[in-house]
């Protein structure tokens, strides 16, 4: 492991790779993440220990969500790819290792905005692993919830060029009032043609996913730092800010991934280009 502590929110991003480097082991895998495991590893010592006889229900409150980061992984894996933008920023970017695992076009320039601690471990975790960008990668530490547009415009964002947003797993853990300000300034800095996705719940929080997440008290620590951000409006939001939103169902995308579900999330994907 790394000494670099991670913020509670930042330490579900460790669950989240743990995720990952699970779908990694499976013969019909929904996208390739070799770093997920040392990812994984490397901060495990750092998730909340389960009081004794419990160690099964924190790891069944993990299984909720590895359908729904599995379809969410491929699905922005294949936005990003497909956005036709070379600026591309991931705002709370976590452990994943996208700038390292996907194949990204000629002239791709990768903002990662998060943590300094969060960017700090994962640097060390996949410098350790010989991990080379395959694009220009750019670190952007900074607090989602402050001022973050100077530390990303210092460091070389360019507000004239399309820009393709990705805010995963992000917009739950902030306020109503914090997420409508982070989209206002991703709006402010985004040129026609650039584009944004994020989760979207199209039902009320009490049910789907969410709701079982909720009720599993073996993921209080997770929970508890959900705040609800947009909630149901998203698109209402985006569409009277200039942006033209599509939307994914969760169920409708894993079938189409070869990975049908039973169950219904309540979760979906909003997908969004600006005027």
């Amino acid at each position: 492991m790394t000494d670099t502590s991670l913020p509670p929110v930042g330490r579900t991003a460790i669950g989240v790779a743990g995720l990952r480097a699970q779908e990694q082991l499976r013969p019909d895998k929904l996208f390739d993440d070799p770093f997920s495991a040392a990812l994984f590893e490397a901060g495990r010592a750092q998730l909340p220990g389960a009081p004794t006889g419990a160690q099964g229900e924190r790891q069944a409150f993990g299984q909720l969500f590895a359908t729904q980061v599995a379809v969410r992984t491929r699905f922005y894996d294949d936005y990003l790819l497909g956005s036709g933008c070379t600026q591309v920023v991931l705002l709370a970017a976590g452990l994943d290792a996208r700038a390292f695992r996907l194949t990204w076009p000629g002239g791709t320039r990768l903002f990662e905005v998060d943590f300094p601690e969060v960017l700090g471990f994962k640097g060390n975790v996949l410098s350790g692993q010989g991990a080379r960008p395959r694009c220009e990668r750019v670190e952007v530490p900074a607090d989602l919830r402050e001022d973050w547009t100077s530390a990303l415009t210092d460091a070389g964002f360019d507000p004239a060029a399309p820009t393709a947003w990705l805010a995963e797993g992000l917009l739950i853990y902030l306020t109503y009032d914090e997420a409508a300000a982070l989209l206002t300034t991703v709006t402010e800095l985004s040129a026609p043609g650039s584009r944004i996705s994020f989760e979207h719940r199209p039902g009320p929080d009490g049910t789907g996913l969410t709701a079982l997440a909720r009720a599993h008290h073996a993921g209080k620590h997770v929970t508890e730092m959900w705040k609800g951000g947009l909630g149901t409006d998203g698109p209402e939001w985006l569409s009277a800010r200039g942006w033209t939103a599509t939307g994914r169902d969760r169920e409708e995308l894993a079938a189409a991934y070869g990975r049908p579900v039973d169950e219904a999330s309540g979760v979906g994907f909003l997908t969004a280009t600006r005027s």
